[in-house]
């Protein structure tokens, strides 16, 4: 962007309350101007008119009087005797010239004293001569007198008589105009700004009732959980442009709280039958376990086959024995339930989770970076053991032989940063977006893959977290994958 674009950008108002303050006010200052300028115009014609009519009624007495006079040699004339101009009832700065075939042969002008003496230069007698007699009233300017309004008339000589008024009156007029207008005019810009403001802000305050519900809405959470709505907007008035959109957002706000409360009930009546489910189903499941561990303990001969057999229940059985576990805590979490709050030594955590991943994951390299010091939050040590193990179980299934995981652990301001990461292949990205859900898993061609899993470990991870306040998430690309852990240290 330009720096002159920048700085209409900055300058440009946002707000409506100000686009529209600002409006009123380029408006008034429109129409003041508008109005300003018709009024001066209008003054300069009134008082040019009045001109006019004093040359009008002036004729040409004044320059008549100069016909006696001697010619103008130098142009300068010093009177005679008593040859001296009429200037009775004549006003101040009246200039008088005699013009004989085209020549300026005498000119004055009325000043307070007894001396009309004018000098006149070449461009002046010019000027003077190009005057048309015409009956009208012509301005001109003059080097040593200004700006004058003039008449020619026809002498009785045959010669020409020019009788001007000066225009400095009708200027000064015009600027006391001018300065009358710049003061109250911007008085009354000001005060219009002032209580145009007051005005609009007073207007809008039910739009802003409005964009305050529409914004109190966009910050609920309205992923999953039982979502109160704030107070419907208060201005519904059909007739208003207000009272429609708080209608309207109204009638969505409606449309919008039916929905959750129906998905808050089909969530609810899920995980009621999740819990029940998972609750139900740990009894036959041991009960398989257990007969088939007693079966296999028989001390009688057994076919091979049925001894294998066995041992696939066996092993199928703990298995599904461990995903109704896991169900079941995730419908627990789901509900909300609280978690046991005590001091858990995290450290002591993550010593213990690297040596049992690396009895079973010989084939890894697990790698710590621990601060000296013992980090210990508030929590449920059990849960938190699963979420370090879920996390070292994870870089071990889906990484291959000889991949350096690292552990890391940092105690931070007012949080604990616990990392595990990998420079295996990475995360697919095709399920990068969906890793923390349930039964996401990275082979869905191999479900029975005992590397594989049921998909549940790292949605545990994400909800012991998130009951613990904290929060978790996944930055991966081939050859650095990590998955971070933030959960408060007090």
């Amino acid at each position: 962007m330009k720096p002159g674009r920048a700085t209409i950008a900055r300058l440009r108002p946002f707000t409506l309350r100000s686009r529209i303050t600002v409006g009123i006010v380029v408006l008034l200052a429109v129409s003041c101007a508008a109005v300003g300028v018709a009024a001066l115009l209008t003054l300069r014609s009134t008082l040019a008119e009045r001109l006019d009519e004093q040359l009008a009624d002036g004729g040409g007495r004044f320059p008549a009087s100069l016909e006696h006079r001697a010619p103008v040699n130098s142009g300068h004339h010093e009177p005679d005797g008593d040859e001296h101009p009429d200037t009775r009832n004549q006003a101040p700065g009246t200039f008088g010239a005699r013009l004989l075939d085209g020549r300026v042969t005498d000119g004055a002008v009325v000043r307070s004293g007894t001396d009309t003496s004018v000098t006149l230069t070449g461009a002046d007698k010019a000027v003077l001569a190009a005057v048309r007699v015409d009956g009208r009233s012509h301005n001109i300017e003059l080097s040593k007198l200004g700006d004058y309004r003039v008449r020619a008339v026809d002498g009785a000589d045959g010669d020409v008589l020019i009788t001007g008024l000066p225009l400095s009156g009708v200027e000064e007029a015009a600027h006391r105009l001018e300065w009358v207008e710049a003061a109250v005019f911007g008085i009354a810009l000001a005060a219009a700004g002032i209580a145009g403001a007051f005005w609009v802000s007073w207007s809008l305050r039910p739009l802003r009732q409005v964009a305050a519900t529409a914004v109190s809405v966009t910050r609920l959470p309205l992923d999953s959980g039982e979502v109160a709505l704030p107070a419907h907007a208060p201005d519904t008035d059909p007739r208003t442009e207000i009272g429609q959109v708080g209608t309207a957002l109204n009638l969505m706000l409606g449309h919008v709280e039916d929905a959750l409360s129906k998905r808050h009930t089909s969530q609810e009546r899920l995980r009621r039958f999740a819990a029940d489910a998972s609750h139900e189903l740990r009894t036959p499941v041991a009960s398989i376990r257990g007969h088939t561990e007693l079966a296999l303990r028989h001390p009688g001969p057994v076919p091979p086959e049925v001894a294998r057999a066995l041992e696939r229940v066996a092993a199928e059985s703990a298995r599904m024995g461990e995903m109704v576990d896991d169900l079941l805590l995730l419908a627990r979490l789901d509900a909300g339930r609280p978690l046991e709050r005590e001091p858990v030594d995290l450290t002591r955590l993550v010593l213990d989770g690297v040596d049992d991943a690396r009895a079973v994951g010989r084939d890894h390299r697990w790698l710590l970076d621990l601060p000296e010091e013992p980090v210990i939050v508030p929590g449920d040590e059990h849960r938190l053991r699963q979420v370090v193990g879920n996390l070292l179980a994870n870089a071990r299934l889906h990484t291959p032989a000889g991949t350096r995981v690292t552990v890391r652990l940092a105690d931070g301001p007012g949080s604990v940063v616990l990392t595990v990461g990998d420079d295996g292949p990475g995360v697919p990205e095709e399920i990068r977006a969906t890793v923390f859900e349930r039964f996401t898993r990275a082979d869905r061609r191999r479900p029975g893959h005992p590397g594989g899993g049921a998909g549940l470990g790292l949605s545990i991870v994400s909800g012991v977290v998130a009951a613990h306040g904290g929060t978790v998430r996944l930055d991966s690309r081939p050859g650095a994958t990590e998955f971070t852990v933030i959960v408060p240290s007090g």
